[in-house]
């Protein structure tokens, strides 16, 4: 037992080991020693006792209602029932403390002891400087949260264990951040830690929260799709970005809405794999090719999930190197999850056959993920979606503040020829990131899947007799799921939620996400239109100097 409660004083200034103490009593917290308050209390239970015994006997012999009380008896009733509780409690409470001493004393018992014995003189020795932030006072934790905050900033702890050690996620974050803060000694003022759930993250979303941080949401529209409205929630810091947006909704819906057509779904892994010769992984290669094949890889596959089908195989070879690109359907969620089961369900299938075949990694950037690649920009990943819509050429005149001739000679030479020369990859646009990362955000998806969600060729042309505009917005590798992830967060669920695309759909799986990924597109088209009619009328700087600049002085903050 000496050895559970040996531990250092103070981590920064000693190692010295303190002589392990008895459990806390509830003697400790008596005003006065021991015997003398027993004494008081005893004297007094007597003696009002007899007191009491003595007045009821006088009114039994004078035949006196019992019930009629003057005041020494009420005090003496009042001093009677003190002295019983506090017997009563004083001894409870020694019988309990006796019958728990009298069990094998565990490590949580003992550190429990430790801490409320040595807590005072521990926080007499310890630095001021590792409790003086403003955020928390000290007073705010236990004795025992103050031992753990220590260990956390000697080590003896590790940061990231707190969440199973103290099955209290909030209180995991709130000791984290104190030790953060004690060992950084900078200021964390700003960033909230109360009003979060942080068991809804734990082994899902983040690792070691300290907090969290606040974007604001805005809304654009309603954006008229396929017939229908939608109000797009997007999180955002860029001032002008959600007003924009806005305008482009307005002027589509006064033209009559915008149609959305979803031409491939499915999400890709690509391990690499490498043999010892090319020609050996070259009859993987036509293997996997073989249509003959298929069918027993897809039920392979698809054991990994009841969402997950695959689609098609598509591999590229490097010298001995060969690199497999499975694509599949995953239902309402994003799929990266999925596809990777399913996958290794293939190769650990593929090893009977090819036993010779060394996977070095189950991704192989075949894929890609959250990196721009022309095999996303020309086989697409996630959700291939086109929108179009024709915008009237007084919506133009009065909403856009131009007209049809100069914006589709602006999306040649920036949207066309401008990416080109810049030697873009998917990014034939003007700001198709910024509407996707908003939503992104708003909605609890990954927000580094915006690199290749972003991949958009805007297109413009002037119809009926060049009085129109013909718009459209081509993205072939929109990710985005409505399960799992940080689509399950309160406030990202509450985005999903207005737009009606929550969770999964039981009845059409898949259905939701891929209704997300149509409005993802078409707001797009909406940031886009307004986006080239600002710079065609010259607008872009005016309206950014007026709503997206601070007067604040932000290095006063949390200083």
């Amino acid at each position: 037992m000496d050895d559970v409660r040996r531990r250092p004083v103070n981590p920064t200034t000693t190692t010295m080991k303190p002589p392990p103490s008895p459990p806390p009593k509830a003697s400790d917290a008596l005003p006065l020693p021991l015997y003398i308050t027993n004494t008081i209390f005893f004297t007094l239970f007597f003696s009002v006792a007899y007191f009491l015994l003595y007045r009821w006997r006088d009114k039994i012999r004078t035949c006196s209602p019992l019930h009629v009380l003057t005041f020494s008896e009420i005090a003496a009733l009042v001093c009677l029932s003190a002295s019983v509780i506090y017997l009563l409690g004083f001894f409870g409470i020694d019988f309990v403390q006796s019958f728990i001493s009298s069990r094998p004393i565990t490590s949580h018992d003992d550190d429990a002891w430790y801490v409320y014995n040595h807590h005072q003189q521990q926080k007499q020795q310890q630095p001021k400087c590792l409790f003086e932030e403003e955020s928390f006072d000290i007073t705010a934790f236990s004795g025992e949260d103050d031992e753990i905050i220590r260990q956390v900033v000697s080590g003896s702890t590790p940061s990231y264990s707190l969440e199973s050690k103290l099955g209290d996620c909030k209180r995991a974050a709130k000791i984290r951040r104190e030790a953060l803060k004690t060992t950084s000694g900078k200021s964390l003022e700003g960033m909230p830690l109360e009003d979060f759930d942080y068991e809804s993250i734990l082994g899902q979303c983040c690792e070691m929260p300290v907090g969290y941080v606040q974007i604001p949401v805005g809304v654009a529209g309603p954006l008229l799709l396929d017939g229908k409205e939608y109000t797009v929630p997007m999180a955002t810091t860029e001032g002008c970005l959600v007003a924009s947006t806005n305008r482009g909704c307005k002027a589509i819906y006064a033209s009559g809405g915008v149609n959305s057509v979803l031409l491939k779904d499915g999400m890709t892994r690509a391990p690499v794999i490498r043999f010892s010769t090319a020609k050996r992984a070259a009859e993987l290669k036509l293997f996997l090719q073989n249509p003959n094949n298929f069918d027993t890889l897809s039920v392979v596959f698809n054991r990994s999930s009841r969402f997950a089908r695959l689609q098609d195989i598509k591999c590229g070879l490097a010298g001995k190197n060969l690199y497999i690109r499975f694509c599949c359907s995953t239902g309402d969620a994003m799929g990266m999850n999925m596809v990777s089961k399913g996958v290794q369900n293939v190769l650990d299938f593929l090893q009977t056959d090819f036993p010779d075949m060394d996977v070095i990694g189950i991704s192989g950037n075949f894929c890609s993920d959250k990196k721009p690649a022309s095999v996303n920009w020309i086989e697409g990943r996630g959700k291939s979606v086109v929108c179009e819509s024709v915008i009237k050429e007084e919506v133009v005149k009065k909403v856009l503040k131009t007209n049809v001739g100069t914006l589709v000679e602006l999306n040649m030479l920036k949207n066309l020829t401008g990416s080109a020369m810049a030697g873009a990859l998917g990014g034939f646009n003007a700001h198709a990131s910024n509407i996707v990362s908003a939503i992104y955000i708003a909605t609890g998806q990954d927000p580094a899947q915006n690199v290749e969600s972003s991949h958009c060729i805007t297109m413009m042309e002037a119809v009926n007799d060049g009085k129109d505009l013909h718009v459209s917005v081509t993205m072939p590798s929109i990710e985005v799921g409505t399960v799992g992830g940080g689509t399950q967060l309160a406030s990202q669920s509450a985005c999903l939620n207005l737009l009606g695309v929550k969770g999964a759909d039981k009845e059409n799986p898949g259905s939701n996400s891929r209704l997300l990924a149509t409005i993802v597109a078409g707001s797009v088209l909406a940031g886009e239109l307004s986006l080239m009619s600002a710079l065609a009328a010259g607008q872009l700087v005016k309206s950014h100097m007026k709503y997206n600049r601070s007067s604040k002085d932000i290095s006063k903050i949390g200083s």
